[in-house]
């Protein structure tokens, strides 16, 4: 009896040093990945100061901002992991290289990632802003562990504060979760998928002539320079040179837009860009669909309402009617849907000054990003557990929020996502076409005080052949 209970204990250490090993594996490899990401984007000119406390100051920040992005990356990744974890154990059951992959594995990185959260949001990122704004107590001697100081502090009466704040705000709203009030960015993200896409892509030449536009643009190019030239030795028109360099760049980056347009190949133009627009479509009409379709389970099943899963028996049953093709759509879903949100957010007029740029983002806003994407990445899972995008229910603390067993909640909110979601998605492409329809006939060069609306359809179409041919 003795040797039994001490195998079970060997076992159950083994296992146990097996999971650590793996979630430290794992993050240290999203640590690396997000500090390339942080550096590509940080301003080096914070880091290589002459003052050594503020550079140690600033470098200890960038590390924790580094662990906050990681557990951001790690929180996207809990509910594709976790139901490509569940495939692979049906389709290798007994296979000795997967007994590694377990339900307690998964557990155990679904309680990380939201005490890591948690932690980052309350401590970690509160701690690095105000660590880079000290400057020590005065008559305290200056340094490092000054700063330190007077963070905790300060930190400390924040913490009471807020809590406080929390506590009336609980008592008074009766305990309603408020972590997903930032994904109405979502739907706005889905219709800004297409805009954004399209930057990225080279568009087809729709009755256009590309050759005649890079010409007017590379003479307003010279145009401006040389009166930049010019009123850099005039004093009189010194006060003009700010207007006219913000239009010389404007113009600039339009040329080198049409030059890129003109060197594409016609595979790129005229195959990459629309094949592009179709997936972003069928991706975005299948997450319509799949929530409308988890409405009307809303209200005939009460198995659809988003729940909590003590014990994961992952390798017992696929979590999508459809197999593994299935579970492989919603991986997909799940990772479109953060990626519109991350584009809504930046997209919002609230957010635009928070958009990082390459080699030029202060440790303020790496600060800002990085809480703004824990936000989102740690409410990604009860987002596409809510919307049905998944029947994996939340493990650990992720399933424990009292308005999931709400089904007005749910069910508002599903209505709501796909109201929202088709409105902007039929704006999107409806203006989407007029612009380019617009473009194409040379409506735009029209002067404001002609209407677009008075002009024949025969003008129309003879303006267009003749640009064809």
């Amino acid at each position: 009896m003795e040797v039994n209970d001490v195998s079970v204990r060997e076992q159950l250490f083994h296992n146990r040093v097996r999971e650590t090993f793996i979630c430290v594996l794992l993050f240290t490899c999203l640590y690396i990945l997000s500090y390339l990401i942080l550096t590509h984007f940080k301003k080096n000119a914070d880091y290589v100061t002459d003052d050594v406390e503020d550079a140690t100051a600033n470098k200890i920040a960038l590390w924790l901002c580094t662990f906050t992005l990681s557990v951001a990356v790690c929180a996207v990744l809990l509910l594709p992991i976790s139901i490509l974890s569940n495939e692979v154990l049906l389709i290798f059951p007994h296979s000795y290289y997967m007994q590694w992959l377990n339900g307690s594995l998964i557990h155990g990185l679904w309680n990380l990632v939201f005490l890591f959260s948690n932690l980052s949001l309350v401590f970690l990122m509160p701690f690095a802003y105000f660590f880079t704004e000290s400057e020590g107590f005065v008559g305290c001697k200056k340094g490092v562990m000054a700063r330190v100081y007077e963070t905790a502090v300060v930190l400390l009466l924040l913490t009471l504060l807020v809590l406080g704040m929390v506590w009336v705000f609980v008592a008074l709203l009766n305990n309603h979760s408020a972590r997903e009030s930032l994904y109405v960015c979502t739907p706005f993200g889905l219709s800004r998928m297409f805009s954004v896409t399209g930057s990225l892509l080279v568009k087809p030449r729709l009755l256009e002539n590309v050759e005649v536009e890079m010409n007017c643009a590379a003479f307003e190019e010279a145009s401006l320079s040389r009166t930049l030239n010019r009123g850099s030795t005039a004093c009189w028109v010194s006060v003009n040179v700010e207007p006219l360099r913000t239009q010389f760049l404007g113009v600039q980056a339009k040329r080198i837009a049409l030059e890129m347009r003109r060197r594409a190949s016609p595979w790129q133009r005229n195959l990459f860009y629309p094949l592009a627009m179709l997936l972003l479509l069928a991706l975005t009409v299948a997450c319509v669909l799949m929530v409308c379709f988890h409405v009307l389970e809303l209200l005939f099943d009460e198995t659809a309402m988003p729940s909590g899963m003590g014990d994961p028996r992952l390798g017992t049953a696929s979590f999508s009617m459809f197999g593994s093709l299935g579970a492989a759509v919603q991986v997909v879903l799940i990772l479109y849907l953060m990626v519109s949100s991350v584009v809504g957010f930046y997209s919002s007029p609230l957010f635009t000054s928070l958009l990082p740029r390459s080699q030029d983002t202060n440790l303020t806003q790496i600060i800002g990003n990085c809480v703004s994407l824990l936000v989102l990445s740690s409410a990604l899972p009860v987002f596409s557990r809510t919307l049905g995008i998944t029947r994996f229910d939340l493990l650990g603390d992720f399933g424990r929020y009292n308005w999931l067993g709400n089904f007005h909640i749910v069910f508002l909110y599903n209505i709501l996502f796909a109201g929202l979601t088709s409105a902007c998605l039929i704006n999107t492409l409806t203006w989407a076409v007029q612009g380019e329809l617009i473009r194409a006939f040379g409506l735009h060069k029209l002067p404001l005080t002609v209407s677009r609306t008075t002009i024949p359809l025969k003008l129309l179409l003879a303006n267009g052949l003749s640009k064809i041919q």
